[in-house]
């Protein structure tokens, strides 16, 4: 089932068309991963399926409704956004802020209810953060206070998960651990998640389809095999590489080898073995 559609969609940015006339759909339950070089548009389309920006041209179709015929009530207990960063960490607890992502689907009236300290009991577990629950998030590492803001888009208990850039600034090994954790959580909850992305190694090997965009287009879609070739690499990012799969978990990875010094070498460069 169609859990996201876009069509002919068209957003501005600061008086700049950024996205122009874009389509492409996300089907429940999957991971996509949006990718491209900086200023291509990924940020900008990530805000507008989330409501935060207002198509200029199309139409963004979420279970089949308009983006703009949701509330921001009932839009938030759809969907959940993470943004690329947190400029100013709030003084609070881990189990407090995590408290936030219940506040769509609580009345007005109300307070803090049984069932929705179950919900934040359970984010916590989901992200392995509830032993650090009473502590101050400027107390945390980069990696736990990244793990603390999936828990509060997950407390939202949305139907799709948005990530803008979920591994920045973090080490390695802290990437890593994000990305086995935004997995897991996918295949545990079926939740469909959309995610930008600038390593396409991390693209390449937990996603199930990839979007790939060029100057506020899609330039190609579909299977990590398909979409992160030879071709695409010299044509969107202007490098040469080498596509590789593990032979033990059989994810791809990609290796870049060298600059193209202009686009049209790019339509020359050696071939990239899929093993």
């Amino acid at each position: 089932m169609t859990a996201l559609l876009l069509d002919q969609v068209s957003v501005n940015y600061h008086n700049r068309c950024v996205i122009d006339r874009l389509d492409w759909q996300a089907e429940e339950g999957k991971i996509y991963s949006i990718i491209g070089p900086n200023g291509c548009g990924k940020s900008t389309l990530l805000k507008a399926i989330s409501g935060q920006l207002k198509p200029a041209g199309g139409s963004i179709l979420l279970e089949g409704k308009p983006i703009g015929a949701y509330s921001r009530r009932s839009l938030a207990r759809q969907l959940s956004m993470l943004q690329q960063s947190q400029d100013k960490l709030p003084d609070m607890t881990v189990r407090t802020l995590v408290g936030y992502g219940r506040f769509p689907h609580k009345p007005a009236w109300a307070g803090q209810r049984k069932e929705d300290e179950a919900i934040v009991d359970w984010a916590l577990a989901q992200t392995g953060t509830w032993m650090f629950a009473d502590r101050k998030l400027s107390a945390l590492s980069g990696g736990e206070r990244q793990r603390v803001w999936i828990a509060l888009a997950l407390a939202q208990k949305p139907r799709l998960l948005l990530l803008d850039e979920p591994t920045t600034y973090l080490d390695v090994s802290h990437q890593w651990e994000i990305m086995e954790l935004i997995s897991d959580i996918n295949r545990k909850h079926g939740m469909t998640i959309i995610m930008v992305l600038h390593d396409m190694n991390h693209a390449a090997a937990y996603s199930d389809e990839i979007m790939m965009m060029s100057k506020g287009k899609v330039y190609a879609s579909g299977s990590p095999e398909d979409t992160i070739t030879e071709h695409s690499l010299g044509e969107v990012f202007g490098v040469k590489g080498r596509i590789e799969r593990d032979p033990v978990n059989q994810r791809l990875s990609c290796l870049v080898t060298g600059l193209l010094p202009n686009k049209e070498q790019a339509q020359t460069a050696e071939k990239i073995y899929v093993h």
